[in-house]
């Protein structure tokens, strides 16, 4: 099985490799949440939207109104629909679309796998090369319960200063092979840009090579594992901000997300709300 880039410059053995390659990623994934909540004031999940426009290289931000109102986006629903991309849906209807960001794993996926098959809810997981290299009987698993597997990139860079094609492509590429090594089937055709991050280009690279871009409209900070929200801050936020069209990005490393889990969709169904499949956006 191919393995991730950074071992192919380790040595030692594999449990070490493995704890160097975690080592990296986790500096990258969180070094990634400092700086986006650093540049132009912008928080990946909690931003006040600056309205920029698409033409811009930015962090995906939202800023909301109201409780239960939708948010606004660092560029809008028509704006990202030119290039096959998404945040959220227009409708009125009480829908919402659950998407997971898998970067590695640390004994909550099963967790929320339950409470999706529990409640009969699709999700769409968004892996790196890392998870599907060390967690592939769970990646198996979401195949088989009917999930989507969605293209997080091989190796979680800042794709926004990727500006060549080949480079691009081989981020994604290389992810969805391993994909197809590990479970035999095909990768979606649906990208999520590691840390919100992106570029016009990489939104017209992403389309010309037949995917569809997934961005979100409702998230809060849980991926800090020494700072975990509480079950009530969680609920706050995640209760308090869902709208119909809603598409919502959690984190699998989340401990507060495979503790509530359960309780949260219980209450986003008593609030009127099914769950949809990204689908109803483009096709797989």
């Amino acid at each position: 099985m191919k393995t991730i880039y950074v071992k192919k410059l380790l040595s030692g053995n594999f449990p070490v490799r493995v704890l160097s390659v975690l080592g990296l990623f986790l500096f990258a994934f969180f070094a990634g949440g400092a700086l986006a909540r650093m540049v132009k004031g912008v928080n990946v999940s909690e931003a006040v939207s600056t309205n920029v426009g698409i033409s811009e290289t930015v962090n995906w931000g939202l800023g909301f109104g109201a409780s239960g109102e939708k948010p606004t986006g660092m560029a809008t629903v028509g704006e990202l629909a030119e290039y096959n991309a998404y945040f959220m849906s227009d409708t009125e209807e009480k829908v919402i679309y659950l998407t997971f960001d898998c970067g590695y794993e640390n004994g909550n996926t099963e967790a929320i796998l339950d409470a999706l098959k529990k409640h009969n809810a699709p999700a769409t997981f968004f892996v790196v090369g890392y998870f599907l290299e060390s967690a592939p009987e769970l990646v198996k698993r979401m195949v088989e319960e009917g999930h989507t597997v969605g293209n997080h990139t091989y190796n979680h860079p800042d794709m926004s200063q990727i500006s060549d094609m080949a480079s691009f492509k081989k981020e994604v590429e290389d992810n969805a092979a391993l994909f197809q090594e590990v479970t035999g089937t095909d990768m979606a055709m649906y990208y999520r840009p590691p840390q919100g991050k992106y570029s016009v280009d990489n939104l017209k690279m992403a389309q010309e090579l037949g995917y569809a871009t997934f961005f979100w409209s409702l998230a809060y900070v849980d991926w800090y594992q020494d700072d975990q929200p509480t079950h009530e801050e969680a609920f706050d936020k995640l209760l308090g901000r869902v709208h119909p069209g809603a598409i919502v990005l959690l984190h699998n490393t989340s401990q507060t997300n495979g503790e509530i889990i359960d309780e949260l969709l219980t209450k986003w169904e008593e609030m009127g709300y099914r769950f949809g499949a990204l689908s109803d956006f483009a096709q797989p």
